[in-house]
């Protein structure tokens, strides 16, 4: 996976608490401003700014519907996050699989660090 690869503009987007919320607010189904404001009990204007941060990082997807705009989860983002993560704990298990380095000659073993 190469660095253009890495969705960091994304990871960046879901390292917040507001956001976090609304994101697990829209997975129950998209939703409009005001319903998101409700149930998260976030205000207007720190939701405006949360959803465009979102809407930036192509996170959420909207849906205009005469004069309201619906949210919803942009699914193929999450999977493209999922993939990077799953690539790296991958590697990393990889890379630290337990070795078992080859003693080397000599009495003092004992005190050789790993």
């Amino acid at each position: 996976m190469s660095d253009e690869d890495l969705p960091v503009e994304e990871l960046k987007a879901l390292a917040h608490p507001v956001r976090l919320g609304i994101l697990k607010i829209l997975c129950e189904g998209e939703r409009n401003v005001g319903e998101i404001e409700e149930i998260g009990g976030i205000g207007q204007p720190s939701l405006s700014q949360q959803l465009a941060i979102l809407r930036q990082a192509g996170l959420v997807t909207t849906r205009r519907e005469g004069k309201m705009v619906f949210y919803g989860v942009e699914r193929a983002a999450f999977r493209q996050i999922l993939d990077c993560l799953n690539t790296i704990c991958t590697k990393e298990a990889d890379e630290t699989a337990p070795r078992t380095p080859a003693p080397s000659p000599g009495a003092a073993n004992f005190a050789r660090l790993a």
